[in-house]
């Protein structure tokens, strides 16, 4: 597997760009992705019981197991916006199977951004216009998807199945509001694998508990959380089945990209200065190891420590308690920073200089041992600063 520069058109029959249509003042706010021939499609989604009318539209969309084009915009999330926000939604859909000449069904739509106000019809179509399938700037979907975000969260990744060269790009956006099962985010992953829907849906489903549902910011759940897979199949490698040589290849591609986009997402919460990784072993079971890495990664006080570089790890010890999973704290080894702070339920003496310098890097590394169980978890977060609190304060100003 080798990483390379590319975008979402890097895979073989795909085409993506993206323009200003004036939702945002100045920014990019209008997206699009085309595959030349439809491609088989998975999709992971929102578990808020309050749904966007794009969410509501995929979730069907995705049932006939193929689309060849997915339409995004950033900027206004069309959710809570009754009957008209899911007849703009179809609008969308409908003004890009006009323009690409395609069957509605096959397109797929995404919207983030303020809530509660009814999408700007009239620029969305023009911006549907303009849209080009080969287009100069050919980052422009991932740029156009972003809304507090600081940066695009890209990668590009190719490797050999069966002897054909493959490519897998993908992207997201995300940055507050960000506790999956799923998140404030989106998240979009081309290639041109030659896959079934049903596996690659199996296979996303899979590897969103050990990854987008493994990140937190600031504990709060979306509306409009969506995920979307599409493989066009173009690269003519041999049908990936489960009993394949090549399907645990596949599966680790899909796996690499995937926990990239959600460190990425962590590492950019609003207002962070610092990527939180912690890490639980010695679980009874994959799902407990999980819980637990979360409740520390989410817990405010943690995250507060974290930015002001105090080792307070008896606030890890806390959230560890009442994470809902059972465990013998005279068990509980704890690393913070890679610096031993606690042993079989008694503080370690460590130096403090070593500490604090350990903690003023920019990536802070928090290790958990809670038993003799065989089963690790990972989660990812961000510090709890300042500028998190101005960013939400002023979202609408």
């Amino acid at each position: 597997m080798e990483i390379i520069e590319g975008s979402m058109a890097s895979p073989k029959g795909f085409h993506a760009s993206g323009l200003h249509c004036g939702i945002k003042k100045k920014k990019l706010d209008i997206a699009w992705i085309y595959s030349e021939v439809p491609a088989s499609v998975a999709g992971v989604f929102t578990t808020n019981q309050v749904k966007a009318a794009p969410v509501i539209l995929d979730k069907e969309v995705i049932k006939n197991g193929k689309i060849q084009a997915i339409i995004a915009n950033s900027g206004n999330a069309n959710a809570c916006t009754g009957k008209q926000g899911f007849e703009d939604a179809l609008s969308m859909q409908k003004l890009v199977a006009r323009k690409l000449e395609i069957d509605s069904s096959l397109v797929a739509v995404a919207s983030t951004g303020i809530i509660g106000q009814a999408l700007p019809m009239d620029k969305i179509e023009q911006g549907i216009c303009d849209l080009s399938k080969n287009p100069e700037n050919v980052h422009g979907f991932e740029k156009a998807i972003l809304t507090t975000d600081t940066k695009e969260k890209m990668i590009t990744i190719t490797d050999t199945i069966g002897g054909k060269e493959v490519v897998i790009s993908a992207c997201s956006k995300g940055s507050g509001m960000i506790h999956p099962n799923m998140a404030t985010m989106l998240g979009f992953v081309t290639t041109d694998i030659n896959i079934d829907s049903a596996l690659l849906q199996e296979i996303l489903s899979e590897l969103t508990e050990v990854t987008f549902n493994q990140i937190t910011v600031d504990g709060d759940t979306s509306t409009n959380d969506t995920v979307l897979i599409m493989a066009n199949g173009l690269a003519k490698n041999n049908l990936i089945v489960k009993e394949s040589t090549d399907y645990q290849l596949v599966k680790d591609l899909f796996k690499f990209v995937l926990t990239f986009l959600a460190k990425e997402i962590a590492r950019d919460g609003e207002g962070a200065t610092k990527l939180i990784e912690v890490t639980v072993e010695g679980a009874n079971s994959s799902q407990d190891a999980r819980m637990l890495a979360k409740s520390v990664v989410g817990s405010m006080l943690v995250k507060s420590a974290i930015f002001g570089h105090d080792p307070n790890w008896g606030r890890i010890l806390c959230s560890l308690g009442y994470s809902g999973i059972s465990f013998n704290p005279e068990d509980v080894n704890i690393e913070l920073a890679e610096i031993p702070v606690f042993k079989s339920g008694q503080p370690i003496d460590f130096d403090h200089k070593k500490m604090q310098k350990a903690l003023v890097v920019d990536e802070i590394k928090i290790a958990v041992q809670v038993g003799s169980g065989r089963h690790t978890g990972k989660a990812w977060g961000c510090d709890l600063t300042y500028d998190y609190v101005k960013i939400n304060a002023l979202y609408h100003t």
